[in-house]
């Protein structure tokens, strides 16, 4: 298993791409294709756990290790996801200094969190390297909490500087609709959101993500100071070019 999180905490450009259609051909495409981690969902997307076991079994094929976002910030969520092999966590919606500490402990053994110790699962080779396993999982494994609301934005230099949390990154259709500018991501309080997560970010030596809309905000939101991006799904990808393929067909119907 190859863990990402010191890449990510120095600060390296880190690019993935999501998959939400539940299909482990396409988490085996992005593992292939030259990104640097997957993004596989769990809230919004189709799979449940029955699909995630041969996503992260396809996700070991290529280079671009698993990063799961689970539907809610509640232990037994990450435990299950965290044995099945991760090398981190999506936690969707946290708001409050609170809910960061909460997802933080979620992720750890104790005596630093509450995540319960089993030997035999696929993340520790089903007991054949437990004991590496345990001992640096720690530190290891990504944490990443979301910024989906005014709240967070407002809280995020005290979620930042919670030990354990790695990432704060900003879901951008959720946190415009709690600014009450849906989908307006030019938007000087969309801005501001921004800039306020990645100042808290750096203040805290922590890295700040945010999933891309289109392409065409990559290069301002780098700039910015985002390292941590998700820049499109397979289900996006597909239906975008299925519509295209339809276009262009279209024209030769009489």
């Amino acid at each position: 298993m190859e863990f990402i999180r010191e890449r990510v905490m120095n600060g390296e450009m880190m690019f993935g791409v999501g998959a939400n259609l539940g299909s482990s051909l396409t988490v085996e495409m992005m593992g292939t294709a030259g990104f640097d981690w997957t993004w596989i969902d769990c809230e919004h997307g189709s799979g449940d756990y029955s699909e995630l076991i041969p996503q992260m079994q396809a996700a070991s094929i290529g280079n671009a290790p698993p990063v799961v976002r689970i539907a809610w910030n509640e232990a037994p969520r990450f435990k299950r996801v965290l044995d099945l092999g991760a090398v981190g966590i999506m936690v969707p919606w946290v708001s409050t200094v609170e809910e960061a500490v909460q997802a933080a402990a979620a992720m750890r053994y104790p005596p630093e969190g509450i995540r319960g110790v089993a030997r035999f699962n696929r993340a520790c080779e089903f007991g054949k390297s437990f004991d590496d396993y345990f001992r640096e999982a720690n530190r290891n494994l990504l944490t990443v909490v979301q910024i989906e609301t005014e709240e967070g934005v407002k809280n995020s230099p005290e979620i930042a500087a919670v030990d354990g949390v790695d990432v704060l990154f900003i879901g951008p259709l959720d946190l415009s609709l709690s600014l009450g500018i849906a989908q307006q991501f030019d938007h000087p309080e969309f801005v501001d959101a921004m800039d306020r997560v990645v100042a808290a970010c750096r203040k805290n030596g922590k890295a700040a993500g945010i999933l891309v809309p289109t392409l065409d905000y990559l290069e301002n939101w780098i700039a910015k100071g985002f390292t941590f991006l998700v820049v499109g799904s397979d289900g996006g990808i597909i239906a975008g070019g299925l519509r295209n393929m339809a276009s262009t067909c279209g024209k030769f119907k009489t």
